[in-house]
């Protein structure tokens, strides 16, 4: 299939005295007024008041002010902390470095992505592939899309001839796109800009158009209200928007949450995928070299996830889970494709599979205890090597098209800056190809992988990083950082941020929690719907752990997630306010009984149901759900959760009724604050001066709650505990 690029990203001992203030009379807080409505909904006959229904109207005079009567409080106690500064500083200080995607080629051109240290977007160069690397040009710098930064390249994707590239861009964050095509040659827009496109790719049908998903504009909010049906369209060049062809989506039996078209490198097909959750899909085919054909269904159910990698004319290799749990790789003909006629051609094996394609071979990555280990296929399935990694971690990145003879991919571990190397298709052999040259040395780190028990007896896999030399006396401020959800799977990576935190003392801890894709289509299951309970249970063992082992104590610890992971922090700190200090919980899915009501939080549904399915799944939805689980009287730890305005993957309004519940229920002096991000979405293309901004606003906040009153440099020689 053709591949489109996306931008889709402390040991200094730390001592405080036990008897340390741990709040400042000046810091004492006093909350904005957030009004309270009558809302009641019900549920199997079970009455739910909603007290702050009223901030789910994003485009409402009220929800604005609310928002800046929040923000000036957070403004005002974070501006006291006094080394948040030098927080900030030590950031852009090591985030200065310059960073360089691999190479891709198109038409007569390689191009890459390249950040020189501080700049907002990355910038993508190119040169003539024969010429020398040193005469690159800028191709297209985001940079220019907006002063602030806060436009974003979405995608790029170029015609087969490479002489025209499409791109989509996002305002704020949003996920609604606009799409824009140009010259390559010349780098001049040619026709005009399409507009509200979501949730889509680019794919070129040779250099004549390309195919895209959207959904019709919502009545109310572009920003909250309900998305549910996705439709495929052909985009003719120089022809007006308005006249694109419907491709699929368009009638109530092919109504679909989530639909994707893409076509494969020949142009001979186009492979479309159809869902109404984030897992499960059917699966059709269209054969681009007949006139009037219609789809044919290679699976016609969501009982398994599917897609077609590659084709050698009418012969397809599929990836697929089913009855194969850990996912394998068949073959069968476009002519008679259903699963019944499907051949293995890679069977499953005990570790999850992630195939890709390049130069004519197979590369399938495993996930060993969600570590990277690679191998190398010809097409008639005989195994031609294990690819020699650097090093453990995550490598990624083993594609390319089907006649090239190298290709580049990545690799990192939490201790290692993300390295590119060249890959000789034929012979094996790696070479580094590019090294950040940042200021931070991995031998002075080291991350070490235990597996601890559940509540369940289940055995987890954590990494736990941090600096050579940790003195294991419970003292140590720690982040515990978790997911576990939708089938994602948290691998190795090195973080800018993370290496700050950990320069100063840091401990930073991974598990891999159920609900993820680490261990499979199983492992996954067993953090979904009734079960999802698992996962806050993986977390507070994985606390629990941290905490026998004296890697910290619950007055130095942190839990952080984003979005389904802020779904996880806000469940753990309501379950266990006593477990940790301090609560980082990022646009975070919290109004468990309304989050299908918003967007396209309905697809959302295989991994957590809904309220609306059953009163066993209503009960055992509202028993975590965050929003509802605040209860008066309790002393909550500290905890500053953050949202943009612009998020509509999850809408603010989840972030900002938890908030108003934590503030008026906390019974302790902890301060509970939101930092709202203005113009920002769920996160992606997010500029870098932002996320600069918003890391030392949260490390800040994290430490001066830890006890933390100057930085560990100074309390090293001034405090001796």
């Amino acid at each position: 299939m053709k591949k489109i690029a996306y931008l889709g990203a402390f040991t200094i001992l730390f001592s405080a005295c036990e008897n340390q203030e741990k709040k400042e009379s000046d810091m004492a807080m006093t909350y904005p007024e957030t009004k309270k409505v009558d809302t009641v909904d019900t549920y199997f006959g079970t009455e739910v008041p909603d007290p702050y229904r009223w901030l789910e109207d994003d485009r409402s005079a009220e929800t604005e002010a609310w928002v800046k009567a929040e923000n000036e409080v957070t403004q005002a106690y974070l501006s006291k902390i006094p080394f948040k500064d030098a927080i900030k500083e030590k950031l852009e200080k090591i985030w200065n470095y310059e960073k360089i995607g691999a190479p891709f080629k198109e038409g007569d051109y390689t191009y890459y992505y390249k950040n020189d240290g501080l700049q907002n977007q990355y910038v993508i160069y190119r040169y003539k592939t024969d010429a020398d690397p040193s005469t690159a040009e800028v191709f297209l710098d985001p940079n220019t899309f907006s002063e602030d930064g806060t436009v974003s390249l979405g995608g790029l994707s170029f015609s087969d001839n490479g002489k025209l590239a499409a791109y989509s861009i996002s305002e704020g964050g949003s996920d609604w796109r606009k799409v824009l095509v140009m010259d390559a040659e010349t780098k001049e827009i040619t026709e005009d800009t399409l507009v509200d496109i979501k949730f889509s790719g680019i794919s070129w049908r040779e250099n004549d158009g390309f195919y895209y998903s959207s959904y019709d504009k919502p009545e109310g909010s572009e920003l909250s209200a309900k998305t549910d049906q996705h439709k495929v369209y052909y985009h003719k060049l120089n022809t007006p928007q308005k006249s694109d062809e419907l491709i699929f989506g368009g009638t109530p039996e092919q109504k679909h949450r989530y639909i994707g078209a893409g076509t494969t490198e020949d142009n001979k097909y186009l492979i479309l995928s159809a869902s109404n959750a984030t897992s499960g899909n059917k699966l059709f085919i269209k054969d681009l070299t007949k006139p009037n054909v219609d789809f044919v269904a290679i699976v016609d159910n969501e009982d398994t996830n599917t897609s077609v990698i590659e084709n050698v004319g009418s012969k397809l290799y599929i990836v697929t889970d089913k009855d194969a749990p850990n996912k394998k790789i068949v073959t069968v003909d476009a002519s008679n494709p259903t699963p019944e006629n499907w051949v293995d051609f890679i069977p499953e094996t005990e570790n999850v599979l992630s195939p890709s394609t390049g130069g004519g071979y197979f590369f399938t990555e495993y996930m060993v205890d969600a570590v990277s280990q690679i191998k190398q296929y010809d097409y008639d399935g005989k195994l031609v090597r294990e690819v020699e990694l650097p090093g453990i971690g995550s490598a990624g990145g083993f594609g390319a098209k089907k006649d090239e003879k190298e290709l580049y991919y990545s690799f990192t571990n939490y201790t290692t800056p993300g390295s590119i190397y060249k890959y000789d298709i034929a012979s094996g052999a790696s070479e580094l190809f590019r090294k950040p040259a940042i200021n931070f040395n991995p031998e002075n780190y080291e991350s070490k992988q235990v597996f601890y028990t559940s509540k369940d007896g289940t055995k987890v896999p954590m990494i736990i990083t941090f600096k050579k030399g940790l003195e294991l006396n419970g003292k140590n401020p720690t982040i515990l950082y978790g997911y576990g959800g939708f089938n994602i799977s948290l691998t190795p990576s090195f973080s800018i941020t993370n290496a700050i935190w950990m320069e100063m003392g840091g401990v930073y801890a991974v598990p891999n929690l159920r609900g993820g894709g680490e261990y499979g289509k199983e492992w996954h299951d067993a953090g979904t719907k009734m079960q999802k309970q698992n996962v806050f249970d993986d977390f507070i063992a994985a606390a629990e752990y941290l905490i026998a082992e004296n890697y910290t104590s619950s007055d130095y610890l942190a839990i952080r997630g984003g979005s389904n992971g802020g779904l996880l922090v806000g469940a753990t700190m309501t379950q266990r306010p006593d477990l940790m200090k301090v609560a980082l919980p990022a646009v975070g899915v919290m109004d468990m009984l309304r989050y299908h009501t918003f967007t396209a939080g309905a697809g959302w549904a295989y991994d957590y149901g809904t309220s609306e399915d059953s009163k066993e799944m209503f009960e055992y939805i509202k028993g975590y759900s965050p929003v509802h689980n605040v209860k008066a009287g309790v002393s909550y730890l500290a905890t500053l959760v953050t949202t943009g305005d612009h998020d509509d993957r999850v809408v603010p309004a989840h972030s900002f009724k938890f908030a108003a519940e934590l503030q008026e229920k906390q019974a302790g002096d902890a301060p509970v604050l939101i930092r709202i991000e203005t113009d920002a979405g769920h996160g992606a293309g997010t500029p870098v001066s932002k996320q600069i901004e918003q890391t030392a606003d949260i490390f800040a906040f994290t430490l001066y709650n830890m006890g933390f009153k100057v930085l560990p440099e100074e309390t090293k020689t001034e405090i001796k505990g």
